[in-house]
């Protein structure tokens, strides 16, 4: 730790000797309020930030929080196994076998996904990197961590046009009101029933059915919610006008993975749409 520390203040980069992943989740979830420090607290936190990230690895490695971060643990072959007495939810596990659902970091992921409404993928990118670059904390040279809520709930409209996102600022900064100070539970989700997580979502403004599924499907492991795109609602449009399958279970977000990139993908769509 004592090695880090110089280290890191003679090289004004304080993120050595310990993994800088654990060191992000520590950040996020233990010193949510660093956006208020002062310099010598910022020193003190960095070297706590250490302190506890080798501690942690000792008891959980990287492997670990990767595996838990894709989620490996997780039997797919099971689940997909019994999407297959559906006739095209077996044409889309075979023809792409190994889709899995991450599970990311909710704050992040409402923040992402409330960027993303009425928005395109190119678009979407630049105004996260924006967001990181302007309001994050520099990792290396050229990467920055994902600001706190804390610290985007201090910002006004006018300091995000940086981001040019448009109508989306007011709706990010809301989130982040909420989250911090305590109004919307968003750690709390992941014990909530699907319902009662929707409900506490759409406490926040702008943030809508489908942006809440997204939450409570890719940061909440409620792999029971389905959300529903332009692309989603054609193929069950398309091809389950009466309901999904029984087959689908608790996997309905698992199934709505497949779904979702076998209608975009498929070349049996491609070759009807001419």
């Amino acid at each position: 730790i004592t090695r880090a520390a110089v280290k890191g203040l003679t090289s004004g980069k304080l993120s050595q000797g310990g993994s800088t992943i654990t060191q992000q989740l520590i950040k996020n979830s233990v010193f949510p309020n660093f956006s208020k420090e002062s310099q010598l607290q910022r020193i003190e936190r960095k070297i706590q930030e250490l302190y506890l990230a080798i501690q942690i690895e000792k008891i959980i490695n990287k492997d670990e929080i990767l595996e838990n971060y894709f989620d490996l643990k997780r039997d797919y072959k099971k689940i997909t196994d019994s999407f297959l007495t559906d006739a095209h939810l077996n044409q889309a596990v075979r023809e792409f076998y190994g889709i899995r659902v991450l599970n990311q970091e909710p704050w992040e992921t409402l923040c992402s996904f409330i960027i993303s409404q009425n928005n395109n993928i190119p678009r979407i990118k630049g105004i996260i990197s924006r967001l990181c670059e302007n309001f994050g904390e520099q990792i290396s040279e050229n990467d920055f961590s994902f600001p706190s809520s804390d610290v985007i709930a201090q910002k006004s409209v006018e300091d995000l046009s940086v981001l040019r996102a448009g109508f989306r600022a007011k709706y990010i900064i809301d989130a982040a009101k909420k989250i911090t100070n305590g109004e919307v539970d968003l750690m709390n989700i992941k014990n909530m029933d699907l319902e009662d997580g929707r409900n506490e979502l759409m406490k926040i403004s702008g943030v809508g059915p489908k942006v809440a599924e997204c939450v409570l499907l890719y940061s909440c492991l409620k792999t029971q919610a389905f959300p529903i795109d332009v692309w989603v609602k054609r193929v069950v449009g398309e091809l389950y006008p009466q309901g999904l399958p029984e087959c689908v279970g608790e996997y309905k977000g698992i199934a709505q993975q497949y779904l979702f990139h076998w209608r975009r993908n498929s070349e049996k769509f491609r070759k009807a749409e001419g």
